[in-house]
């Protein structure tokens, strides 16, 4: 337009013969509007309603001519053989009449496009983005939106609402066809308009002629939201009624139509059964977009007890367990065993275990009944499965997991975990839409984890995770498993990164999540978010009790309240693995923390009966953190062999504890008196700690030893010191001749500057 313009101011007397083509709305009125503008200023005579008046000299005369394609044929024809020099004709791609396309084809070819959002920007900066999006940039209406702030106001609306009025009954038709992602099916159009290919390709004409509707054939987003609130509801609504009776006929995927039913206002059965197969056609894909189209199909007129199960696993597997509890109770009460299963599912996301295994007892499904009954410390037999049972992939993967977590409580614990992994990979290809208490990866990888397998559990919920196995509602889960594997390896960056904005809702979920914010805090010797995180801890567990498969945050909740001085009632746990026979495989982490409880405590007799319970798993895991043990209360005792301590450490590390490994070579450095045996060890924790670590360096003092000073340095007596952490003032003097040793500090005040910058460190 700009372009044109200059041309004429250039040289006004140059011929110029042009047919601009455009859509309505992009701007052909405003380019002819510019160009008499240019005209007037250079004194050029301008005829735009000719032949009712015409110029004394055609020849110095320019004509512009507007919407000639509303023009009749004989003005055409005139047009056409009429020596003007300067002619400049706009029009719509369609009506396009024989006369038209004459005149057009002896004219210069001109095109006008929508705006980019870069056009866009310099009209109205700031709601820039919201105007583009409603308007594909097709100028006309970006200027309207530009004027009422990017708002879709009344005065807008009405504007459109005149536009559409305007428009034939077909062309609205085709529109709401078109808005609900059928515009391109000449099938469908052409039973929905009674016409031939011909005569729905002219329909199809006539709306992209509008500038409502897009190349692809889609309509832009703010004639769509016109179409639901201008367009009588007798029409509209009669439109999507046709169309759903259509699409039905055809026996096609409905859901890009079903979409937009929702909120149409379409009632009736068939737009139910629309809505209810659309809903059937994503579950597996969008389990939340699937329960709102349940509900929507209820709001047209589909009975709930006819998909009430089917929307409450859809609300489950989306993790909206409100409502999936709300309708499968419902369902229980018409006596609708799939109900009970749902619930059951809901349930163990809550740690409400017990009743779980109620209801899938109920419901005869004895594989989970047994899982959940074991979770909560019964090996009571449950009721046997429904001989009517399908024998799906789930049920298959079902009977494995039942079988593995039997067996890694009674059993062999590679038994175990060979069939859990087994159900894993069963459930892998078909998991999405598979309503589970708990994963069959996730069931693996807390084995794996008990047993020290880290790569195995790290695969294993990778692959849950790219499958996205268990639905939404598990991808919470799922992940913080990755987390708390990546903190046992020392990758605190990776773990907090897996966790961080994570929509953390449910009481299990909430459980892991302050453990491994407790962990990572812990580790990383972050003392201030450490008490900060603690006080969530007693709200977790009142709001899920500990459970089997809670046994890991349950063991980093035991080393932190030693350290804290504030120690969690915990001891459910113990009661809970008792009912279970004591398992090694289970109870390892519980009695490796409560060794690590007493080191922190300075109360290393208390170690003793832990190490014992440690030492009755005969497998390598629990050999190396019996080993480990024994090897710690030794150098926290002052007998340090560095061989011992070496080969110690890095069977931790082989089992899985990489952070302690590093720790118990470090802690042995600090308490030897051999300088060439603290070399070693030194050289040994370097070793030891994970690559590309985003941690702090392992620190020269104690997790005693660093709060003691950090208590220094804010400035308090010996006394308010031992006060705080519940030891003598003689015991912190001990603990300061410690410190200043390891440091190397011959002075008070050069101790203090250490320990500051030591401090500065961390943080």
């Amino acid at each position: 337009m700009h372009t044109l313009s200059a041309r004429v101011a250039t040289d006004p007397s140059a011929p110029l013969r042009l047919a601009v083509v455009a859509p309505g709305g992009y701007g052909k009125t405003r380019l002819l509007r510019e160009l008499a503008k240019a005209y007037h200023a250079a004194g050029v005579e301008v005829v735009t309603d000719w032949p009712t008046t015409g110029a004394d000299d055609w020849r110095r005369a320019v004509m512009l001519v507007d919407d000639a394609h509303l023009l009749p044929g004989t003005q055409l024809r005139m047009l056409r053989e009429m020596p003007c020099p300067r002619l400049v004709i706009a029009c719509r791609p369609w009506p396009q009449s024989p006369e038209l396309a004459d005149l057009v084809h002896v004219l210069d070819r001109g095109n006008l496009s929508s705006w980019d959002i870069q056009d866009v920007r310099q009209i109205c900066p700031p709601v820039a983005d919201t105007v583009h999006a409603l308007t594909d940039g097709v100028p006309r209406w970006v200027v309207r939106l530009a004027e009422a702030g990017g708002q879709v106001t009344p005065a807008v609306m009405q504007y459109l609402r005149y536009e559409l009025e305007s428009l034939g009954d077909d062309v609205v038709s085709y529109l709401v066809a078109a808005r609900s992602g059928l515009g391109n099916r000449i099938d469908v159009l052409s039973s929905l308009l009674g016409y031939g290919s011909d005569g729905v390709a002219e329909v199809m004409r006539a709306a992209r002629a509008t500038g409502f509707v897009g190349p692809s054939g889609s309509v832009i987003p703010l004639c769509s939201l016109a179409l639901a609130k201008v367009v009588p509801a007798e029409h509209y609504l009669g439109v999507l009624q046709r169309l759903a009776v259509l699409q039905l006929d055809r026996a096609e995927p409905v859901l890009p139509f079903a979409r937009s039913l929702v909120g149409s206002g379409a009632t009736g059965s068939t737009v139910a059964t629309v809505l209810s197969t659309a809903a059937h056609e994503v579950v597996a894909d969008n389990p939340a977009l699937a329960a709102e189209l349940f509900g929507a199909a209820v709001s047209a007129g589909q009975p709930l007890s006819g998909v009430i199960t089917d929307w409450a696993r859809a609300a489950a597997l989306s993790g909206d367990l409100d409502t999936a509890l709300r309708l499968a109770d419902q369902a229980i009460l018409a006596q609708n065993h799939a109900g009970a299963s749902i619930a059951g599912a809901a349930l163990a996301h809550r740690g409400q275990w017990a009743r779980c295994a109620q209801l899938y007892g109920w419901a005869r499904e004895s594989s989970f009944a047994q899982i959940a009954s074991i979770a909560v410390g019964s090996l009571a037999t449950v009721p046997s499965s429904r001989v009517d049972r399908p024998p799906t992939a789930l049920d298959g993967a079902a009977a494995l997991m039942a079988d593995g977590i039997r067996q890694s409580v009674s059993g062999d614990p590679s038994s175990a975990l060979s069939c859990l992994v087994q159900a894993s990979a069963l459930l892998e290809p078909a998991g999405r839409d598979a309503l589970v208490p708990d994963s069959p990866a996730a069931l693996a990888a807390l084995v794996a984890i008990h047993s020290g397998s880290l790569d195995l559990a790290s695969s294993l919920v990778d692959a849950a995770v790219a499958g996205r196995m268990g639905g939404d509602v598990m991808r919470v889960r799922h992940r913080q498993l990755l987390a708390w594997i990546r903190m046992m390896r020392g990758q605190f960056a990776d773990a907090a990164q897996l966790i961080d904005g994570l929509a953390v809702r449910e009481p299990r979920d909430q459980l892991f999540q302050t453990a491994l914010r407790v962990g990572l805090a812990r580790r990383s010797g972050d003392a201030v978010t450490l008490r900060r995180v603690w006080t969530d801890v007693s709200a977790c567990l009142v709001r899920h009790p500990v459970d089997l498969f809670t046994l890991l945050p349950v063991a980093e909740f035991i080393v932190t309240g030693a350290r804290l001085r504030d120690p969690a009632r915990l001891v459910d746990a113990f009661a809970l693995v008792d009912k279970l026979g004591n398992p090694p495989l289970w109870t390892g982490p519980v009695h490796w923390a409560s060794v690590q409880a007493a080191i922190v405590s300075e109360n290393l007799p208390a170690a003793e009966s832990h190490i014992m319970a440690l030492a009755l798993n005969p497998t390598p895991y629990g050999t190396a953190l019996t080993q480990a043990a024994r090897c710690w209360v030794d150098v926290c005792s002052g007998r340090v062999e560095a061989e011992v301590v070496m080969a110690c450490a890095q069977g931790l590390r082989d089992v899985g504890h990489w952070w302690d490994s590093g720790r118990l070579a470090s802690e042995a450095a600090l308490r030897t008196q051999d300088r060439k045996a603290m070399v070693s060890l030194l050289d040994c924790a370097r070793h030891l700690r994970p690559r590309q670590q985003s941690s702090p360096e392992v620190s020269p003092l104690s997790d005693r030893e660093q709060e003691v000073a950090e208590l220094v340095i804010q400035g308090m007596t010996y006394k308010q010191i031992g006060d705080k952490l519940f030891i003598s003032a003689k015991t912190v003097e001990h603990h300061m001749a410690r410190i200043r040793h390891r440091l190397g500090a011959s002075n008070r005040s050069e101790l203090i500057t250490q320990l500051r910058a030591l401090a500065k460190v961390k943080s």
